[in-house]
C-alpha cells in the first residue's frame, strides 16, 4: 500500500519535510560495495546437493613426495593410508594444478579430490595478455571491470584464479585431516581464488581458500550449492560470497581478516517476496560457522530468505548486518531473514585506525592481513551486535547478543533514494515489521552478566516493528512490544522517517571512502568524542540560538514577570542539559527526556508570561510548549503510534518561525508584561511601572502588538 493512500491528509509541510530530507540523502556520496554484472535470480528448480563418498573422478596433487609426506605424517593411520594411495594414482594420471582439473570436467557429478599442499596455481597468475588484457568493460567504484559471463569464459584468469563456469553437480573436496591441509592460495594477484559462476549443485569441502583482493570463495547465480567445513580469510573484501543463488547451504565454515565481511548471502533468491513471518522455505542456510575478526561476522545487502542459525559471530567490529543501501542488488529491499539461536557477542574491534594511519593505503601485500589489520570497506557502527540498515519481515529470535560497547540491536531505514530508486511510492518501504523476541540480552550461555552498552538504538521508522519486554537501555526509551503471537505488536509506530538528530549522524556517518582515506569528521563510529560528535554540533547550534533570543526576549519582554524569569531559568538548564546529554554516546533517553522537559516547561511559562502583550505569539510559544513536552513523552515514556511524523519533526518545523516571531517581537520597543496573578501576588503590585505620560499614550501601551 503506498503510504500516500495511508495518510491521504498528510499535510504539505510534512512533504516538504520529507523532500528536504529525501535530497539530503540523494546529495550523499553513492554508496557501492559488491558489484557484478547484471544477473537474476534462479528460477528455483535447483536443490540443494548432497555430499558424494563415492572415489574422486580426477585427483590434484603436487609433486614434492618428501613434503606430502611431511604433510600427512600426523594424520590418523587410515586417513595416512589413504591419502598415500591417492598420491600414488595422482603421480600417475592426476592434475598439479585444480584448474587444469576443472578444465577436464566433462560430465555433471564429477569428484575432484585435492590432496594436502599448497595451491598458488602458477598457470593462473600472471596479468592478462593479448585480447585479455584490452577487454572493453565498464568498471567499478574500486576499478575493477565489470565483465560479462562471456567475457569470464573467454578470459577465465583476469579476475580468477580458478574459475568454475558453467559446471553441473560438481564436488570438490580436500582429502586432509583438517581445512587446513589444503590451502589455495592468490597471493593477493586475483579478485577471486574459487569463482563458481552458473554452475548448479556445485559442492565444497574441507580446504582452505586466502589472500584476494576480494572474495576467496565466490559463488554466483547458482541453483545449488553447499560451502562444507572450508575456511577463508585475509581478503580485501570478503572470505564466502554466494550472490544471486538459491538453494544454498553453508555449514560448519570460518572466516576471518576480510574488510567487509566473512559470510555475505548477497542478494539470495527473493522467494518470499510479498509473504509475512509464515514462509515455506528459505533460499539459503547458514549453520555451524564461526566468523571473527572481520569489519562484520555476516552481511548481505538483499539478503533475503536466508535463515540463520546455531553461529557464532564474535570479534568483529559489527556481529551481523543486512541491508537495502547499495544499489544493483537483485531483491531490494531486504527480507525475510531469520536469526535464531546464534552467539553474537563482543564485537567492539576498531580497525579504523588502519585506515587513518595509512595501512590500508599500501598494498594489499603488505598491509599485515595475516598479522591481523583489516581494512574496513563501508561504514558501519562499531560495538554492535545485528545490524538492519533497511529491511523488512525479519526475524531474531532466541539469541546471545551480549558484551557489545554500542547495542545489541541497531535498526534503521533506507530510503529508496539510496539504492537509486526515486518512485515515492517506495522511499518509506524500509524498515518495516522486523520482530525481536526472545532473545538473552547482556548475558553469556553460563548466565554471567555481559551488558550491552544499550539494547537497542531504533531510528523511529517502520511499521510493525516489536521487542521483547524488558530491553536494558533503549532509544527510544520505551518500544513497541511483540504479541505471543507472531505478528503481534503492542503499540507500533507509522512514522514515515527516523528522528531527525539520528538521521543527521547516519548521514554524516555515511561518507566514509577506505580508498580516499576519508573518515567523518564528526561521527563517533570514527572516534570523534564529545564536543566533535556532529550530535553535540546540532545541540550546540541549537542552544545557542536559542539561548540568543529566549535571553533578549527575557531581557525585552519577561524579565518583569516571575513566571517568565523561572521559566527562562528552566530553559536554560535544558539547553545546558541538552548539550551535555548529546556529549554522551550512552545517554539513551532520560537525559535528552529531561532536557526536552525543562524545555517545554520554558515555553509554557513564557508562553503564559506573554499572553497579555502578545497573544498570538504566546499561542505559538505554547504549541511549540505542547510538541516539545509531548516528544519528551515520546522518547521517554511511549512511543506514539500512528502518526507518520514524530513529535520533533513538527517541534523543528514551529521553532524555526518561533525564533524568528521572538526575535521581531522583542526586537520591538515596549515594557515588559504584567506578571499573572498567583502565589506571586497582586497582578497589580507586580506590573512593571510605566512612565508617565499623556492618557492616549498610556491607552496605546496596552493595546496587544500583532507581533
Amino acid at each position: 500500500m503506498s503510504w500516500t493512500r495511508r495518510f491521504p491528509a498528510v499535510p504539505a509541510a510534512l512533504l516538504a519535510a520529507l523532500l528536504a530530507l529525501l535530497s539530503l540523502f540523494a546529495a550523499a556520496p553513492a554508496a557501492r560495495a559488491h558489484e557484478e554484472r547484471p544477473v537474476t535470480l534462479p528460477d528455483g528448480s535447483g536443490s540443494v546437493p548432497q555430499y558424494r563418498k563415492a572415489e574422486p573422478d580426477l585427483l590434484v596433487c603436487k609433486t614434492d613426495r618428501p613434503a606430502f609426506e611431511r604433510r600427512i605424517s600426523a594424520f590418523p593411520d587410515e586417513l595416512k593410508q589413504r591419502n598415500l594411495a591417492l598420491y600414488e594414482r595422482c603421480e600417475k594420471s592426476g592434475y598439479r594444478h585444480l584448474q587444469e582439473a576443472v578444465d577436464a570436467v566433462d560430465r555433471p557429478g564429477m569428484n575432484i579430490a585435492i590432496l594436502p599442499g599448497l595451491y598458488e596455481e602458477e598457470p593462473s597468475l600472471p596479468k592478462p595478455t593479448g585480447e585479455c588484457a584490452a577487454l572493453k568493460a565498464p568498471n567499478s567504484a574500486l576499478g575493477y571491470q565489470i565483465l560479462s559471463y562471456e567475457q569470464q569464459v573467454q578470459c577465465r584468469h583476469n579476475q580468477n584464479l580458478v574459475a568454475i563456469l558453467g559446471k553441473t553437480d560438481l564436488q570438490i573436496e580436500g582429502t586432509g585431516a583438517n581445512r587446513l591441509d589444503v590451502v589455495i592460495d592468490a597471493k593477493y594477484q586475483k579478485l577471486n581464488a574459487i569463482r563458481a559462476d552458473k554452475s548448479n549443485g556445485i559442492y565444497f569441502r574441507n580446504f582452505t581458500a586466502q589472500r584476494t583482493t576480494f572474495n576467496s570463495l565466490y559463488v554466483l547465480a547458482g541453483d545449488g550449492f553447499v560451502i562444507d567445513d572450508v575456511l577463508t580469510r585475509w581478503n580485501d573484501e570478503y572470505g564466502f560470497l554466494t550472490f544471486a543463488s538459491d538453494h544454498g547451504l553453508y555449514k560448519n565454515c570460518e572466516s576471518y581478516g576480510n574488510g567487509d565481511s566473512g559470510i555475505y548471502p548477497g542478494s539470495a533468491s527473493d522467494i518470499n517476496d510479498g509473504r509475512g513471518y509464515d514462509v515455506p522455505r528459505y533460499s539459503i542456510e547458514i549453520t555451524g560457522c564461526h566468523s571473527h575478526h572481520n569489519m562484520v561476522g555476516y552481511s548481505g545487502t538483499a539478503g533475503d530468505s536466508v535463515w540463520v542459525h546455531d553461529n557464532e559471530f564474535d570479534l568483529n567490529m559489527g556481529g551481523a548486518s543486512m541491508d537495502s543501501a547499495f544499489p544493483g542488488h537483485p531483491g531490494l529491499p531486504q527480507n525475510h531473514a531469520k536469526f535464531e539461536r546464534n552467539l553474537i557477542h563482543d564485537n567492539n574491534a576498531d580497525y579504523y585506525r588502519y585506515v587513518a594511519d595509512g595501512t590500508c593505503a599500501r598494498p594489499p601485500i603488505e598491509r599485515g592481513y595475516e598479522q591481523g589489520v583489516v581494512c574496513p570497506q563501508i561504514s558501519m557502527p562499531p560495538g554492535t551486535g545485528i545490524i538492519t540498515a533497511g529491511g523488512n519481515w525479519n526475524v531474531y529470535e532466541n539469541n546471545w547478543v551480549y558484551g557489545h560497547r554500542r547495542a545489541g540491536f541497531f535498526l534503521s531505514a533506507v530510503p529508496a533514494y539510496i539504492r537509486g530508486e526515486e518512485q515515492w511510492s517506495k522511499q518509506a518501504d524500509t524498515s518495516h515489521h522486523n520482530r525481536y523476541a526472545g532473545n538473552v540480552l547482556g548475558r553469556d550461555k553460563s548466565g554471567a552478566a555481559r551488558p550491552n552498552g544499550m539494547d537497542v538504538w531504533w531510528d523511529g521508522q517502520g511499521r510493525g516493528n516489536c521487542w521483547q519486554s524488558g530491553p536494558d537501555g533503549s532509544t527510544p526509551g520505551t518500544l513497541p512490544e511483540c504479541g505471543e503471537r507472531r505478528g503481534a505488536v503492542s503499540g507500533g509506530s507509522a512514522r514515515l522517517v527516523g528522528e531527525p538528530v539520528k538521521l543527521a549522524q547516519l548521514l554524516v556517518c555515511a561518507d566514509y571512502s577506505v580508498q580516499a582515506r576519508k573518515l567523518p569528521a564528526g561521527c563517533d563510529w570514527y572516534g570523534a568524542r564529545g564536543l566533535e560528535r556532529v550530535e553535540t554540533q546540532i545541540a550546540l547550534a541549537v542552544a545557542a540560538v536559542l539561548l540568543l533570543v529566549g535571553g533578549v526576549l527575557w531581557w525585552r519582554r519577561l524579565r518583569g514577570s516571575r513566571l517568565g524569569t523561572a521559566a527562562s531559568l528552566l530553559g536554560l538548564a535544558g539547553l545546558a542539559l541538552d548539550v551535555a546529554g548529546s556529549t554522551m554516546p550512552l545517554a539513551g533517553t532520560m537525559v535528552p527526556a529531561l532536557a526536552l522537559l525543562l524545555l517545554g516547561l520554558w515555553w509554557t511559562g513564557a508562553g503564559i508570561a506573554l499572553r497579555p502583550g502578545r497573544p498570538w505569539l504566546a499561542r505559538l510559544t505554547l504549541l511549540v510548549a505542547a510538541l516539545t513536552l509531548l516528544d519528551a513523552f515520546d522518547k521517554a515514556v511511549l512511543l506514539i503510534p500512528w502518526i507518520p511524523l514524530g513529535p520533533s519533526w513538527l517541534r523543528a518545523l514551529l521553532t524555526v518561525p518561533w525564533v524568528l516571531w521572538a526575535t521581531i517581537a522583542a526586537s520591538r520597543p515596549g515594557p515588559a508584561p504584567a506578571r499573572p496573578a498567583g502565589p506571586g501576588g497582586d497582578p497589580a503590585r507586580d506590573r512593571a511601572p510605566v512612565p508617565a505620560g499623556p492618557a492616549p499614550a498610556l491607552h496605546t501601551e496596552a493595546t496587544p502588538d500583532p507581533a
